[in-house]
């Protein structure tokens, strides 16, 4: 290191700030001079020491699928919320249903979904999810029709402060999905996508939309909780929502966090590509 450089954690800690989003080792050495150029452990080491530095305060070194982010503590969200003047956002049970068994049964298709959950999937709630980068056309099931399979996407897994799919509650610890831990704050959907899903749903037999205090607007970092808290919400929600995981072992739970076109590869016929397997850590 030159005498003239600021100690690597400095540094490190000023480019979190100042990006506003995760950034991995590697763009973080991409900072630094060819001739002080800090090794991958030291990069480790200045991010370890800034984790530490943050213990007992209100924010948070936090690693995520896409990097290393510093956010706000989740205890401090409602706080954090009333800089924002917004109408609390909403969200519906039908799209927290949906979400969950794409992130458990990935890749599955519309029509797996609508067999576990007894009702039709909204257009509304899978064009809201691909909008939001949450999940992705992974493939398409080899059977007439090919129907697209989803998955999430790495932007699914940095919005609930996960690095890999495995850090989901294990499924050997889940039965039903009114088992599982989950809370509110999916900022969703416009006030006119609202109600035409709600629509949608209530045709479908779904419940109606229910309002939700918001942590923050969808884009912020510090809005974000976990997937385990976003659980927890929809066991409130519907308590008497029961499906199976029995027949997938965590073991065959496939993951998926690399970019992917919007469309499948030619002559992909089923199955993930092969940029998923990177998720798995």
């Amino acid at each position: 290191m030159s005498m003239s450089q600021p100690p690597i954690e400095h540094i490190v800690e000023a480019a979190l700030l100042a990006a506003g989003r995760p950034l991995s080792v590697e763009k973080l050495r991409e900072l630094f001079d060819e001739d002080a150029l800090p090794g991958f452990d030291d990069i480790r080491k200045a991010l370890e020491k800034l984790a530490a530095s943050y213990q007992g305060r209100a924010i948070e070194l936090r690693e995520v699928a896409s990097g290393w982010r510093l956010q706000v503590r989740e205890q401090y969200g409602p706080w954090v919320a009333r800089l924002w003047e917004e109408r609390p956002q909403r969200y519906s049970r039908a799209l927290l249903e949906t979400l969950s068994l794409i992130a458990y049964r990935q890749p599955i298709t519309r029509g797996e979904i609508e067999d576990i959950r007894g009702v039709a999937v909204s257009t509304q709630i899978v064009k809201t999810l691909l909008d939001r980068e949450w999940v992705r056309v992974v493939g398409h099931r080899d059977v007439p029709g090919r129907p697209a399979m989803y998955a999430t996407t790495r932007q699914f897994l940095d919005y609930f402060n996960l690095r890999s799919l495995n850090e989901l509650p294990p499924l050997a610890a889940v039965r039903d999905l009114d088992e599982l831990d989950m809370a509110p704050e999916l900022a969703l959907q416009s006030p006119e996508e609202a109600d035409a899903q709600a629509r949608d749903g209530e045709a479908a037999g779904d419940a109606p939309w229910l309002p939700v205090e918001p942590l923050k607007p969808l884009d912020s970092e510090e809005g974000q909780t976990g997937f385990r808290n976003l659980l927890d919400e929809l066991n409130a929600m519907e308590a008497n929502l029961k499906s199976d995981f029995d027949d997938m072992p965590a073991s065959d739970m496939p993951v998926s966090d690399a970019p992917a076109p919007e469309t499948p590869p030619p002559g992909q016929q089923s199955g993930v590509d092969d940029s998923d397997e990177g998720q798995r850590s």
